[in-house]
């Protein structure tokens, strides 16, 4: 049962954690300037000196790639869709195979030859191209801009569940909230969510302008430790708070997802404010249990009242017979709100998905979805997801930078087997903790990212190790921070050498460069945050989109630059154009196709192929088409790439 002590114990120690695990950050990223001094600045802040040992690399690749979708995003949509979100993730087992091994070994040896630092800088020298490099560039800033937008609301989130029940982060919230409301733009934002998303930009963007590539790398090392140990100890914890699990299996067997509904709501005094989260349920003997969702708003941006003056919510409806026996035995921790009724229940519906209304939806493909009568993974789209991620993730930019810096073939090949592992223990054991997860927090849908930080502290408040909650939580932080640096550091060097070295200022000295390097990085991290005030609903969608649409864009003509030698600069530059535009196209015709508008989370999927399928082809055969029709390469630039020099022991 539920023990409200131990919640406020385990807030404060989730604090002190915070406050040692950013201690540690920012001593990572001292050791790593002082690394700078002596060296060359853009190879040792970029690239770390290309020194890469086997666990560095395994650990930042992985620790980059397991973004805060991986902990944020992707347990929301198993807590929302089920069992069948172990066959939407199954092939990220392989991903590394695919990624490090396809491309690993090639990437370097070109990178090592010309001196490349970035992506854009080897597309730029093998294809001698200075206007492709900036189309690259500009692709790359775009879409990891939209990513980082995601990836600070997510860190942002979990701070708040981390600090939630902290009382100098309650005061400090309300002293903020105050502050804010004299700010017009400001006013009618969530206080604790804007003063942990500058808690959060601050301390990221601090350390990775300070240290570069290095703090990077190490943090990412630590990173990917704390999250697979966050992982490994929830598990057991969940499995045990469910009964085991064939007992949960069978509860979720028979559960019943939330109905959808609309309320007019009453209060006692025009001094309460009813928000969302908020539990309400009905008067009447057979009460009816709500959660709050939002209130309702009309096209001029205010609220929606009814005849009687009465303000209405969108809510939802706990239906299922198992969740309400949990919540009114008080197994689980619901605290209805007091002072406020249901006065009248406008709406309340099963949706259109397969088995709405009726039991097996959560334990059976192809899993409950709202808004759409296929469910959320028919078979079509679960093969275009094993696609996505065993394939598209070798068209990454950010895993491209990593391939680049690591120290030999050896380390390679090890890094291979140990990331493969690695996610492993994480992604399998994550979809049973949160399907566990709906036993334990039910109505969880009005906020489902904020799952991850909220069964953390469940389950350690349950289990009575409160301490245990600061670690647990640090595991997805660590997973968003791990995402942001390397991603502003990958902006940052974009800016720095392929716009301004390259095409501005070629003479530019190391101190200059370095300048810039660290305006860049704090600039753009600022940017972020102002984006994040109005972040997405649904963070897993944006880094699907966003993973989509890089891999779109960069697999083809990246593979094709590095294997084919007939593949001209014209070709690879229509490749690039063709995937992005018969991607974004597809998202474009789903924002009009769809009801909502949602086009993130509902693409237009011509024969139920994901975006990424039909972009990756569309820009592979474009390549291929475009550099047979145009003007093959000079022959001295072919034979530098793909024919070695003949040496005396050749002969």
């Amino acid at each position: 049962m539920f023990n409200a002590s131990l919640l406020a114990a385990a807030g404060s120690s989730a604090l002190v954690t915070f406050l040692v695990y950013t201690l540690a950050v920012f001593g990572l990223a001292a050791l790593s300037s002082r690394l700078l001094k002596g060296k060359n600045f853009l190879s040792e802040y970029f690239l770390g000196s290309r020194s890469l040992g086997v666990w560095a690399l395994a650990l930042t690749f992985a620790a980059t790639s397991a973004s805060g979708g991986s902990f944020t995003g992707f347990p929301a949509l198993i807590y929302t869709h089920g069992w069948v979100l172990a066959l939407w993730i199954g092939s990220y087992m392989i991903f590394p195979i695919c990624t490090m091994g396809f491309l690993g070994k090639r990437l370097n040896q070109v990178a090592r030859k010309t001196g490349a630092i970035t992506v854009p800088d080897v597309l730029r020298d093998r294809f001698q191209s200075s206007a492709f490099a900036i189309l690259a560039t500009s692709l790359l800033i775009f879409f990891t801009c939209v990513n980082l937008v995601g990836q600070f609301k997510a860190g942002s989130v979990i701070l708040m569940t981390l600090l939630g029940d902290n009382s100098l982060y309650q005061t400090a919230r309300d002293a903020f909230g105050s502050f804010m409301s004299g700010i017009p733009l400001l006013a009618a934002m969530d206080p604790g969510y804007v003063l942990c998303l500058l808690t959060f930009g601050v301390a990221v963007i601090v350390y990775t302008t300070w240290g570069g590539f290095h703090a990077v790398v190490w943090t990412d090392v630590m990173q990917g430790i704390v999250m697979v140990l966050g992982v490994m100890i929830m598990l057991p914890l969940a499995i045990y708070q469910v009964g085991g699990l064939s007992n949960a299996t069978q509860q979720l067997a028979a559960m019943v997802p939330p109905h959808a509904a609309e309320l007019a709501v009453r209060t006692s005094s025009n001094e309460i404010t009813v928000v969302k989260g908020m539990w309400l349920k009905t008067r009447d003997d057979d009460a009816r249990v709500f959660r709050i969702a939002d209130r309702k708003l009309n096209a001029e941006r205010q609220p929606v009242v009814n005849d009687d003056g009465l303000e209405i919510f969108a809510a939802i409806e706990i239906v299922d017979t198992g969740d309400l026996e949990r919540i009114f035995t008080r197994k689980v921790e619901v605290n209805f709100a007091e002072n406020v009724d249901v006065a009248e229940v406008l709406f309340s519906a099963a949706g259109a998905f397969p088995g709405e209304g009726r039991p097996g939806s959560f334990v059976t493909a192809p899993g409950p979805h709202s808004k759409d009568v296929a469910g959320f993974l028919p078979m079509s789209l679960a093969f275009s997801m094993f696609f996505y991620w065993a394939i598209s993730g070798t068209g990454q930019p950010g895993s491209m930078v990593r391939l680049m810096a690591f120290r030999d073939t050896r380390t390679l090949r090890m890094s291979i087997m140990t990331v493969a592992i690695y996610f492993s223990c994480i992604y399998f054991p994550l979809v049973i903790i949160f399907c566990c997860s709906r036993l334990l927090l039910p109505g969880m849908e009005i906020e489902a990212d904020r799952v991850m930080p909220q069964m953390a502290v469940t389950l350690t408040t349950n289990a009575g190790v409160g301490w245990l909650a600061g670690l647990l939580v640090a595991a997805p932080f660590a997973a968003v921070m791990s995402t942001v640096d390397s991603f502003l550091l990958m902006i940052s060097s974009s800016v720095v050498r392929d716009i301004y070295q390259h095409n501005i200022n070629p003479k530019a000295t190391s101190r200059q460069l370095q300048r810039l390097s660290y305006i860049c990085t704090v600039v753009v991290g600022t940017g972020i945050v102002v984006a994040a005030l109005n972040p997405p609903k649904f963070l897993q969608y944006l880094i699907v989109y966003v993973g989509s649409g890089l891999a779109a864009c960069f697999l083809a003509p990246m593979t094709l630059g590095l294997y084919w030698k007939r593949t001209t600069a014209f070709g690879a530059t229509a490749s690039m154009v063709c995937g992005f535009l018969s991607h974004l196209s597809l998202y474009v015709s789903g924002w009009y196709l769809s009801v909502d508008g949602d086009g993130f989370s509902k693409p237009w999927r011509p024969f139920s192929l994901d975006p990424v399928v039909i972009g990756i082809v569309a820009s592979f055969v474009s390549g291929v088409v475009f550099s047979l029709a145009s003007k093959p390469l000079p022959r001295e630039l072919v034979l530098k790439y793909f024919y070695r020099e003949k040496t005396t022991s050749d002969s």
